[in-house]
């Protein structure tokens, strides 16, 4: 037991839609899966909200990101923003 454990165990991962990057330091990140219905058998799109910490303030909205599961940071946040997988296309308004 002399070895020190350095890695983190293993956490969940998801990858989703910045909504909203209005907070300071937090995300609002829309993960969206495709379920089957137990009953009619037709694929149905299901969406969450997850808050993330984004200690940099890098995401913005529009954004795809990858999120990882941690302690908690806050009431709400359990999320950290792990990187930006795609920047969302930003029209400047004249």
């Amino acid at each position: 037991m002399s070895e020190v454990q350095t890695t983190q165990p293993n956490r969940k991962e998801r990858e989703g839609e910045v909504v909203s990057d209005k907070m300071k330091q937090t995300i609002v990140v829309r993960v969206k899966r495709r379920v089957h219905h137990p009953i009619y058998r037709k694929a149905i799109t299901l969406s969450k909200k997850f808050y993330a910490h984004d200690p940099k303030d890098e995401a913005k909205t529009g954004d795809m990101v990858i999120i990882r599961e941690t302690r908690p940071i806050s009431k709400l946040k359990h999320w950290e923003l792990v990187k930006i997988v795609r920047r969302a296309n930003v029209v400047a308004q004249a």
